[in-house]
């Protein structure tokens, strides 16, 4: 079984900061991963300034909106799902394009709300059991315990 993954948490340098969020996990060695950035996918620069929704618009902090980018990327993110037939997901927490559960609030402040990127929402809707980093365990249950 293919399973997609943020391309940060496996160590490519795409985060807004030009970093990564490498994670380690044995089993992550037993999965078919296919990984994706959907900032990056949808045309957003390495560095880039950072980005958070605000009002159902992602907005970066100079206050330009960069929606489109991230909407794009979400698409590019669905075609994977679509084309490699994935059902489970395991994105960067917090993002706004593939945090699950909680997200920054638009303010810049490093405050958190309740709610998903936009790359997670969509994939959710189609379907896709989405997970984050925190959330390994229960990733692999769904994955391996089918």
């Amino acid at each position: 079984m293919k399973v997609l993954i943020s391309a940060c948490l496996m160590g490519e340098n795409v985060r807004y900061d030009g970093g990564h969020n490498r994670i380690y996990h044995d089993r992550l060695k037993e999965l078919d991963l296919v990984f994706c950035c959907p900032e990056v996918d949808g045309g957003l620069p390495t560095p880039r300034i950072p980005s958070e929704i605000y009002h159902d618009r992602v907005m970066n902090q100079e206050e330009k909106d960069n929606s489109k980018y991230f909407e794009k990327g979400a698409s590019i993110a669905l075609s994977l799902v679509k084309e490699y037939d994935i059902k489970v997901a395991i994105m960067k927490a917090k993002s706004p394009s593939c945090g699950n559960e909680m997200i920054y609030d638009g303010t810049f402040t490093k405050t958190l709300k309740k709610g998903e990127g936009i790359t997670a929402s969509l994939l959710r809707k189609e379907g896709v059991k989405v997970f984050n980093e925190y959330q390994l365990e229960e990733a692999f249950a769904c994955i391996f315990d089918k």
